[in-house]
This record gives C-alpha cells, sequence and structure tokens, in this order.
C-alpha cells in the first residue's frame, strides 16, 4: 500500500540529523507522521514543539487545546486519522537556539516529503494553515500572519489561515478581537461540513 510506504519511509527519515545534532537541544530526529488518505481536513503546521517530539502525537500540549477549542473539535475527532490529517512543514522538532526559541523547521523536510503526502491524500475539503510557514507555502504569499489570517474570507470556506495557537500570541488575540468573532464561527461550520 502506498500510504503504509509513504508512512514508513518518513518515519525512517535522518535527512536532518546532523543538523538537529547542532542544535541546543542536540537530538535525534523523530518524524510524526499522522495521516491516512480517507482525511477531509488537513491541518498544515509548522513542525513538532518538544512536547510532541517527547510524544510522538502532534499537538499534544497547551497549542493543541487551543486550536481544538478553536477548531470545535474533541480529542477523538482530532486524532482519528482517518479524518484528519495532520501534516507540519516539517515531520520533526526542529530543536531550539542557543536563547531557547524555536528553529525554524528545515525547508528540506517539505521539499523531500510534502508533495508526496499531498498526493497521496484524497478527497481533502478543508485545509487549516497554522502560522506563517504553512501560509507561505500553501497560499505562495510573502505577507505576514496578522494580514493573511485578516485575508481569511479571500479563501474561506476551503482553506482558514490561523496565527499559530501557542499562548505567546495570546496578546495577539487580545489585539485582534475579530479573530475569535469573526473568523471562529466560520471555521467551526467548515469543520462541521468537511466531516460529514
Amino acid at each position: 500500500m502506498v500510504h503504509d510506504d509513504l508512512v514508513a519511509r518518513i518515519g525512517a527519515c535522518r535527512l536532518c540529523a546532523p543538523r538537529f545534532a547542532a542544535t541546543a537541544t542536540a537530538h535525534a530526529p523523530r518524524p510524526v507522521v499522522w495521516f491516512r488518505p480517507s482525511a477531509r481536513i488537513l491541518i498544515a503546521g509548522q513542525a513538532p514543539g518538544a512536547r510532541v517530539h517527547a510524544s510522538g502525537r502532534p499537538f499534544s500540549d497547551p497549542s493543541g487545546e487551543r486550536l481544538r477549542d478553536w477548531l470545535g473539535m474533541d480529542d477523538a475527532t482530532f486524532y482519528d486519522r482517518d479524518r484528519v490529517a495532520i501534516l507540519p512543514m516539517a515531520f520533526c522538532f526542529p530543536g531550539y537556539d542557543a536563547k531557547g526559541a524555536d528553529l525554524p523547521p528545515p525547508p528540506l523536510c517539505a521539499a523531500t516529503w510534502r508533495d508526496q503526502v499531498l498526493a497521496a491524500l484524497g478527497e481533502v475539503r478543508l485545509t487549516v494553515l497554522v502560522g506563517g510557514h504553512a501560509q507561505r507555502w500553501h497560499l505562495r504569499t510573502r505577507a505576514g500572519v496578522t494580514e493573511t489570517v485578516r485575508g481569511w474570507r479571500d479563501h474561506a470556506p476551503q482553506v482558514f489561515p490561523l496565527p499559530h495557537p501557542s499562548w505567546r500570541n495570546t496578546a495577539w488575540l487580545k489585539g485582534n478581537p475579530w479573530f475569535a468573532e469573526e473568523l471562529l464561527p466560520h471555521l467551526r461550520q467548515a469543520v462541521t461540513q468537511a466531516l460529514r
């Protein structure tokens, strides 16, 4: 089966091992692969964080709790690979820099795997773009996250750009109340439609 072979090949990928070994975390690759061809919703994120690297389960952290709330989705639905594909721009935790900040997803991962995974997905009805890296790749834009998310109506109801659900973005959410008031109700409606 094409899907099983692709998942196995991604799971065995060690292309970024030297890069990760040179980070402040000096960790080994651990690709977190979460999709099946039957998925109707694609969540395109940035890259696993340290907690996801440890658990092997995407968005198993406070950011994931916030994202599931935004989507109006319970854990069982969110983690049902037959319904939801979680495809970050890099499958592995990129590590931290010397100051403890997240490193960006290595472009080599998307260049190697992204088109193959997207081709393996069947009928994706809704794509959720979480953060700037996913938005720039999928929308072919150079716009910043705020501008892209503010223009969500240009892409809805098939695509919704979102800020990263990190708690670091709480100030952004407070400063942009239209996100919760206007975008989220439409996003939740699109999720319900896509899962029917």
